[in-house]
């Protein structure tokens, strides 16, 4: 039995096997410590309950139940996430800090087994009953594994710093096997899982027979450590000793006057560096910079990482600056030499060159050119340089997902260097000059940062004249470049980011421009690069218009130069195939020469095949590659009224099929006076747009699901000269619609004359070109009464169709 002092200095405590246990008592669990029988445990308890508990001890026997957590990491554990073997204790030392928790000194006895828990509020209380060890006798094995344990625990005392000495002592002094294995558990720092399986081991010789296990184990994780450390140390050492001997011999050769390759470096960077004006901050950490590189011996690993950062600050153009032309007619020759019509984006470009002519200290406007591929968006920015007389700089953002490709990798990375601005600069040898930011509706994010974001200063004009690269950690100023950013399509460009750029829509091109451009600037390109000259091919206008019709069907005219340049390369085989006379004839590429050339036509008028059948109509799409047209199919058959869509339709376009179908079923009689009320209810209906691989989504094919619901329940074909847009309400009002522009100019590709459009739509008008609106046939409309009227065939040809189809 062991007694010990109440805090009080009365009433002794005792705890042991010779002291009837009470069948209750109260339990406290334990985070990250199992207790042991016979030792002293030092607790903080700071839980409310934890805190009555102790106190409602204190007040009785001060006895209670010490029991492991299942889970460390959980706050307030229940019976499920203790362990079931434990340890009695009595509460020795109590001690009330200030904060309001408790600090006491526990006495440990003996093990017991909870066999029931009795309850849990206001703490846990449980029925226990002793777990003592298994009876055991002295024998040779026994006294083997004490000694083992003695001397291995010893050896690891002399190695590990937070073990005490005096617990050598104490541990020989102890003969009870059970004791020792007691005290030498609870020294150790283990897992608590492993701790809490010596403690319900019964059995005395197998536990000491773990606790070999464990104490070699420990014993040999200690002696490589060790061994590490003193490595660590010797190279230490030794590197102190090389960088010793290595200022010896530098003064040395400072007296034999030898010549030092890294001291000759920095002088030469110091020279360059001092002819820079580069401001009193910066000034002052490359001077910083420039003296630790010069008390650095050459083998040092900063010593490189200094040299990289201060011969990036000698590269870049702090000061140097290209002289602007702005002579508004030489600018308005370039844009026109380069770029056929875009007369709104060289308006706005030669404006632009008025206000820095007239106000040369004004901070410059972001462009953003928005359209599809193939329009011109980079060559654009690429003749606004020319036309300045400025540096030109293309940095493609498309795909970027890291921030550090726009600010840098800071010093401390291996490897580290500028953002792409600052590596831009570089390259452009001056401080002001045309950066184009292509694609950039590309980029993207995840863990590595947001490269959108950090986009955001750099494209803004009130603060980039303060931008900070993370590699230079200096302020460079970036307000004299002219930023101009593409895109494709602008819903992919954050918001705060598009707010801080005008954006220039540019257009898809007519089939009159695009011929213009083929003659002007595509022909002749596709020549040159093709090795032939001008006097011995040369295109018709029908053949380009073939080119155009039938193998491109684009907004821009990439695919056209392609095409262009495959013919030139056919001419350019047959003048290689020459016998080498020198006498090349003339070849005039004719309409049959391109198809000889190029094949079965690739595209061809499809809307008269589509539309022969009622329920088929014919509408127009925008997407960020331009215009399109697109076809909506409707069909019916026996069943219960359910409506089917498919051809990877958005939410908004399901919505969109809801809300006609809707309009259909409400005015079934006056729009096909023949069919019974309740038609709908005995018929399916399958809607359906091609192409099924493509998703689509947007509501202004509202107007062309209507027509095609109403052409199949009337039996009316959709005319096959009319296209139409446009968004329809429940009430069928027809909504406004954007990108009209775009989608004329696939009207126009596709061969059709008549468009219908919302009448709200009506002022956009004036942005589609003039020759374009002479070919083209407008009907704006407000309700879908006057869009069945407009789009269906009349009822006597839609008879005709219903006998051939019969037929």
């Amino acid at each position: 039995m062991i007694e010990i002092e109440g805090g009080d200095g009365t009433r002794p405590v005792a705890v042991g096997a010779q002291r009837n246990l009470p069948s209750e008592l109260p339990v406290l669990p334990l985070r990250e410590a199992v207790p042991l029988p016979d030792t002293l445990i030092p607790l903080a308890v700071g839980q409310e309950r934890s805190v009555q508990l102790v106190n409602d001890v204190l007040a009785g026997d001060r006895m209670l139940v010490m029991v492991a957590s299942r889970d460390p990491g959980k706050e307030s554990p229940g019976p499920e996430d203790l362990y079931e073997t434990a340890v009695v204790g009595a509460i020795a030392r109590m001690l009330k800090v200030p904060d309001g928790t408790l600090r006491i000194l526990v006495q440990s006895g003996q093990r017991v087994h909870i066999d029931r828990w009795v309850r849990t509020d206001p703490y846990l209380v449980a029925e226990i009953s002793e777990r003592p060890d298994q009876a055991h006798e002295t024998n040779p094995e026994l006294t083997a594994l004490k000694r083992n344990v003695q001397e291995t625990f010893s050896a690891i005392v002399n190695e590990v710093p937070y073990l005490p000495e005096e617990l050598q002592l104490a541990v020989a002094n102890i003969d009870d096997p059970s004791a020792l294995s007691h005290l030498i558990a609870g020294s150790l720092r283990l897992p608590t899982e492993e701790k809490q399986q010596l403690l319900e081991e019964t059995d005395v010789a197998r536990r000491l027979r773990r606790l070999v296990e464990i104490l070699a184990r420990e014993l040999e994780v200690i002696s490589i450590g060790s061994k590490i450390q003193s490595q660590v140390q010797s190279e230490i050492d030794r590197g102190q000793r090389e960088f010793v001997l290595r200022q010896q011999l530098e003064a040395i050769r400072r007296e034999l006057g030898e010549f030092d390759e890294s001291a000759a470096e920095a002088n030469e960077l110091r020279e360059q560096l001092g002819a820079i004006d580069f401001g009193d901050d910066v000034r002052r950490q490359v001077d910083r910079e420039l003296k630790r590189l010069e008390s650095l011996p050459a083998q040092a690993a900063e010593h490189g990482v200094i040299r990289n950062w201060l011969e990036w600050m000698a590269s870049l153009p702090w000061n140097t600056s290209t002289e602007d032309n702005l002579d508004l007619h030489h600018a308005r020759e370039v844009l026109d030499a380069d770029h056929y019509d875009i007369e709104q984006v060289k308006d706005r470009i030669i404006e632009f060159l008025a206000v820095r002519k007239l106000n040369p200290d004004a901070r410059g406007t972001i462009l953003c050119f928005a359209g599809p591929p193939g329009v011109g968006k980079t060559s654009l920015g690429r003749s606004i340089a020319r036309a300045l007389g400025r540096s030109f700089e293309r940095v493609s953002v498309g795909g970027v997902r890291d921030e550090s490709e726009i600010r840098g990798h800071r010093r401390t990375y291996v490897g580290a260097m500028p953002g792409t601005v600052i590596r831009a600069l570089r390259d452009a040898g001056s401080n002001n000059p045309l950066f184009m930011i292509d694609e950039i509706d590309k980029m993207g994010a995840d863990w590595r940062g947001d490269p959108a974001s950090a986009m955001l200063e750099v494209l803004d004009p009130e603060q980039n004249a303060t931008f900070r690269d993370h590699y230079l950690d200096v302020r460079f100023d970036l307000s004299k470049v002219m930023f101009i950013c593409t895109a494709n399509d602008l819903d992919r460009v954050p918001g705060p980011l598009r707010d801080r750029m005008e954006v220039i829509q540019l257009a898809g091109y007519t089939e009159e421009e695009k011929l213009e451009i083929a003659k002007r600037y595509l022909v002749p390109r596709q020549i040159e690069r093709n090795g032939l000259r001008r006097s011995w091919i040369s295109f018709t206008d029908r053949a380009l218009r073939t080119i155009v019709r039938d193998y491109t069907r684009e907004a821009g005219v990439r695919d056209l130069e392609r095409q262009i340049g495959s013919v030139c390369r056919k001419v350019a085989r047959e003048v290689a195939e020459l016998d080498g006379n020198g006498h090349v004839r003339r070849v005039s590429i004719s309409e049959q020469r391109v198809r000889d050339a190029l094949g079965k036509p690739r595209f061809f008028p499809e809307t008269k095949r589509r539309t022969r059948e009622p329920g088929v109509a014919t509408g127009l799409a925008w997407t960020p590659f331009g215009g399109d047209v697109l076809f909506v199919e409707a069909t019916a058959m026996a069943g219960k009224g359910r409506l089917t869509l498919t051809g990877q339709l958005g939410d908004v376009m399901r919505e969109s099929a809801q809300a006609a179908l809707s309009y259909v079923r409400a005015h079934l009689r006056e729009i096909a006076p023949g069919l019974p009320d309740d038609w709908f209810a005995e018929h399916d209906v399958h809607l359906h747009v091609p192409a099924g691989a493509t998703p689509k989504d947007g509501p202004s094919a509202g107007v062309t699901m209507t027509t095609a619901l109403s052409s199949l329940v009337c039996a009316r074909p959709v005319r096959d000269d009319v296209v139409m847009t446009g968004e329809v309400t429940l009430t069928g009002q027809v909504l406004p619609i954007g990108g009209l522009k775009e989608k004329a100019l696939a009207a126009q590709r596709a061969g059709i004359a008549t468009v219908i459009a919302p009448r709200p739509n009506e002022r956009d008008v004036d942005e589609i070109p003039e020759h374009l609106r002479h070919d083209l046939t407008f009907v704006f409309v407000d309700h879908v009464r006057e869009v069945l009227e407009a789009a269906l065939e009349a009822v006597p040809t839609a008879r005709r169709a219903r006998a051939r189809a019969a037929a």
